[in-house]
């Protein structure tokens, strides 16, 4: 038999990968816990609309940005939803989703056999990376999606203000909020390839989500000390929070561009950290 690093099989190629990136796809979303995270997510602008719906508006420069705009124009409550999420329950959602990736499989003694019919330390390596990707943009759009809709059935919806100053249609509103969706899930990928490497590390799933969130956490607090001001432009979550650049007219793409390139430098790293771990990792279950 060939081995799974080199052999092939009627499974490879890019059609077996796409194949295998459609099972693990359709088993991470299955998995009651996928829809338990996406629902928690979904509570976030809910719970948002709902509060200010029955206690009135907030006031200019308390709470979340975009909080005190809601109950002119229900399109911002996905944007509040979106920066009281990013800090905290989106990296925490997603660090469950990559930690698991091999450790998962390796705790229930599956890895063994996903390496020998017929994918491949690498393949299965990238295909669970993509899983984790697509589950972090299903998460950001679920919290932009559902502020959206509850915008819509509790406030007024009108021209959106943009930081700068200016208003555009609804339409435009929109397509930005959804260009704001894709910033943030950019912004995930680095840490789905830090949970990845840690899942690597351990057949214990529980020790890499936690491994992946705490570290998460660590480097926003770095980022909050001045002091350490040297260390924030090599922190994968150091323009998290910089998609306020798309509410601008005209639009400033800088930010998301150095962010692509920041978390495509995590994912260069991280990726090749795991892929040298699993490589020569002893797989016994």
């Amino acid at each position: 038999m060939s081995s799974p690093e080199t052999g092939r099989s009627a499974g490879s190629g890019g059609w077996g990968t796409l194949r295998l990136l459609g099972n693990e796809l359709s088993t991470q979303f299955r998995r009651w816990r996928t829809w338990a995270m996406l629902a928690a997510l979904a509570l976030i602008p809910v719970l948002i609309g709902v509060a200010l719906k029955l206690v009135g508006g907030s006031s200019p420069g308390r709470g979340p940005a975009f909080l005190d705009q809601i109950t002119n124009n229900g399109l911002f409550v996905g944007l509040a939803a979106v920066t009281v999420a990013i800090p905290l329950f989106l990296p925490l959602t997603v660090s469950v989703a990559a930690g698991d990736a091999i450790a998962g499989e390796a705790s229930h003694g599956t890895l063994r056999y996903l390496l020998i019919a017929p994918a491949g330390r690498v393949r299965l390596l990238i295909v669970k990376y993509l899983a984790a990707a697509v589950f972090g943009i299903v998460a950001s759009l679920t919290v932009v999606l559902v502020g959206t809709l509850v915008g819509l059935a509790l406030f007024p919806i009108g021209p959106v203000t943009l930081l700068s100053g200016a208003q555009v249609p609804i339409g435009e509103g929109l397509l930005r909020l959804l260009a704001i969706a894709a910033y943030v899930a950019v912004s995930l990928l680095g840490l789905s390839a830090i949970g990845l490497f840690f899942s690597t590390l351990t057949s214990v799933p529980i020790g890499a989500m936690a491994a992946t969130a705490i570290l998460a956490v660590t480097a926003q607090i770095i980022g909050a000390i001045p002091q350490l001001d040297a260390l924030h432009p090599w922190l994968f979550t150091d323009r998290w929070l910089d998609f306020a650049d798309l509410l601008r007219a005209p639009v400033v793409w800088d930010s998301f561009v150095s962010n692509a390139l920041l978390q495509g430098a995590y994912i260069v790293v991280f990726g090749a950290a795991a892929m040298l771990r699993l490589s020569r990792k002893d797989i016994l279950s």
